[in-house]
């Protein structure tokens, strides 16, 4: 069962029960289902005392201001949402002597409180609501079956809710990071596109302009100077074209640029960076292919290694240089998805290789990518370009 609050926008009416493009959808009304454990029992006449006029009136505003707490979890975060949290898990206190189906009610709140801002915030109110289920079975004594909905199923629910609105909060962290750098890197791109436009064409214009009108003065004096002149406007005109090209196209992927990317996505996630990037002199293929595998271990770390530091080194080797990025996070063996598997294979097209090992004293994963420092096997087949990645 997972849920999950998000705020709604000033701008928008709450016209909905939940939020539209928030994750949730028709999923909130299928966890409902569970509500149907709570309403079974008094719809089996096993216990005498339930069948007094009453109970059913207080069934129905149980489930009433259940409904309520329920969805308005969906659109509310911080204290309004511990608010959601106690009030479910308190129906389930006050209801478990007259109802053994109200252990849902903990299994609502704990998941609820696994969205709770800050992991130990979360996960104190889950722990807190499994002690309620626990009190609640105590002091009731309800049937054996009825401690694991009312303890287990809100530990395991609750810490799975909190994994993952940890997960979603990493991801549009890294999300926003990415689009302001992205904003920032077309801006710098458009200034200095500007800016080599105008410094190759303001000097190539001119020239071209001059030896015109030299051409055109020749032309009736010197047929031969004039031609010559032309063939110049010529040259200068290809030379103009290239310089044009280039400057539009721009580079590619920088590795300096990389670097400052990185240290800035691994900050705006919480994650220290250390960066070791010396300036060096690359080929270009080369050194795309070192940008490109640092662009991919970087949001490795930052989608899955749950590190608190990362460290970003290049080295010379004889022959040849070494990328090599690790982190403190989790220990594991490196296992090769779409985005590793681009990475090493661009790599490999550079005439390099890469490694897995592992991270920080110990912990964590580390990434070492070799290249040398000419040109590699596809520089020299001809022109190529760089495969996508996950």
């Amino acid at each position: 069962m997972e849920t999950g609050p998000a705020a709604a926008p000033a701008s928008s009416p709450r016209r909905r029960l939940v939020p539209a493009g928030g994750g949730v959808g028709w999923t909130a009304y299928a966890w409902l289902i569970y509500l149907t454990f709570f309403l079974i029992e008094p719809a089996v006449p096993l216990r005498l005392a339930h069948s007094a006029r009453a109970y059913p009136a207080v069934t129905a505003l149980v489930v009433a201001v259940f409904l309520v707490s329920y969805f308005r979890g969906f659109w509310v975060q911080g204290r309004a949402l511990m608010v959601v949290v106690a009030v479910q898990a308190l129906l389930g206190v006050v209801m478990t002597p007259l109802n053994v189906g109200a252990s849902v009610f903990f299994i609502y709140a704990a998941s609820f409180a696994g969205n709770l801002a800050g992991p130990r915030v979360a996960a104190r109110a889950i722990v807190i609501v499994a002690a309620a289920g626990a009190a609640s079975s105590w002091l009731a004594q309800p049937p054996l079956w009825y401690w694991f909905p009312a303890v287990g199923m809100p530990l395991l629910i609750g810490f799975v809710n909190l994994h993952y609105a940890q997960e979603a909060r990493v991801n549009a962290r890294l999300k926003l990071a990415h689009e302001q750098i992205r904003h920032l890197a077309a801006v710098a791109e458009r200034e200095r596109i500007g800016r080599d436009l105008h410094d190759v064409l303001g000097h190539t214009l001119s020239l071209i302009v001059l030896k015109s009108e030299l051409a055109s003065k020749l032309a009736t004096r010197d047929v031969e100077a004039a031609a010559r002149e032309i063939r110049e406007v010529e040259q200068v005109a290809r030379k103009a074209l290239r310089e044009v090209r280039e400057a539009v196209r721009g580079y590619r992927a920088s590795l300096d640029d990389e670097a400052r990317q990185s240290a800035a996505i691994l900050a705006a996630a919480g994650i220290r960076a250390m960066v070791d990037m010396p300036p060096v002199t690359l080929e270009r293929e080369v050194e795309e292919s070192l940008a490109l595998a640092l662009r991919e271990a970087v949001t490795n770390v930052v989608r899955h290694s749950q590190a608190q530091a990362c460290s970003v080194r290049l080295r010379r080797e004889p022959g040849g240089y070494v990328l090599e990025v690790e982190d403190d996070g989790r220990a594991g063996a490196v296992t090769e998805g779409s985005g590793l598997r681009g990475m090493r294979e661009r790599v490999e097209a550079a005439g390099g290789t890469m490694t897995g090992g592992s991270g920080i004293g110990g912990r964590g994963v580390r990434i070492s990518v070799r290249v040398p420092d000419g040109p590699g096997p596809a520089a020299n087949a001809g022109t190529r370009e760089p495969g996508g990645w996950g």
